[in-house]
């Protein structure tokens, strides 16, 4: 049987290009992004902090300072102070990773302390970060978001989309229905005016009893501080529902799971 070899005369040339490839070459091209978009999609923070920095002063496109309302190419060169920033302007997923705090450690990147972090867990990233979507206090363990995508981190925080967080709740005894009423409608904090969306009892054995709940903002510590305020003891509290994703069972402690890429356009459906 022959084998087929290309001829010398063809064998450096480059395959031919459809007019459909070269028109998506030429929007490429052509086609530009706002800056404080870009940079929230690079993982560098949230869209709100681009925007804080692009106002410092301290990004530049083309060697001149940025301003609010910048967009740039694929042929633009944009650095912050004196990093150059590099963009993929083909559609790219974003990294979405879940995992299972387990109690005694913080969500933050450094601590004066010296406690363990989250983040020392986390697999390591080369050209971005990984944003935390939301906060876990140091006593209570459950879900943790993780991602790349600094607009998807703030879809699912930002108070104005009202994303339920659903906690699994033990108190040392049993809450009466005044407690619930209260609990429901409304507990003054510092901070504000408080409420659960939902509160169910879930049983318990002994001085202990669980219940699920079920809220719509992410203030610090709300949950613990509620039921303090009626002079109620958390024993233990567990995230186990972030909007719309769900604490996977098969993920244990101190373990993470990445979404594949199916799971992460139905997560993006989802919040659309």
């Amino acid at each position: 049987m022959r084998t087929y070899k290309p001829s010398r005369k063809n064998y450096n040339k480059p395959p031919l290009r459809t007019n459909e490839a070269k028109k998506a070459d030429a929007l490429d091209s052509t086609s530009t992004h706002k800056l404080q978009k870009l940079l929230a999609q690079k993982g560098l923070g949230s869209r709100r902090e681009m925007e804080a920095l692009i106002t410092s002063g301290r990004v530049s496109i083309n060697g001149k300072k940025a301003v609010l309302g910048n967009r740039v190419g694929v042929k633009d060169r944009v650095q912050i102070d004196k990093r150059v920033i590099r963009f993929d302007f083909s559609e790219r997923l974003p990294r979405v990773l879940l995992y299972h705090k387990p109690e005694g450690e913080i969500v933050s990147r450094h601590d004066p302390e010296g406690r363990p972090t989250v983040f020392d867990k986390l697999p390591h990233l080369k050209s971005s970060k990984w944003i935390a979507i939301g906060r876990l206090d140091f006593n209570t363990s459950g879900l943790l978001i993780f991602t790349t995508d600094g607009l998807l981190a703030n879809r699912l925080m930002h108070p104005r989309f009202e994303v339920e967080r659903e906690y699994a709740v033990r108190i040392l005894g049993e809450l009466t229905a005044e407690h619930i009423n209260r609990l429901t409608n409304g507990i003054q904090l510092e901070d504000g005016i408080a409420n659960f969306n939902q509160l169910t009892a879930q049983g318990g054995e002994g001085a202990n009893r669980w219940y699920r709940v079920v809220l719509k903002e992410g203030k610090n510590r709300e949950v613990r501080r509620m039921f303090e305020a009626l002079g109620i003891t958390v024993s233990r509290l567990m995230r186990t529902r972030f909007g719309p994703v769900n604490l996977p069972a098969r993920i244990k402690r101190g373990q993470w799971l990445e979404l594949d890429e199916k799971k992460i356009r139905r997560l993006l459906t989802l919040l659309n």
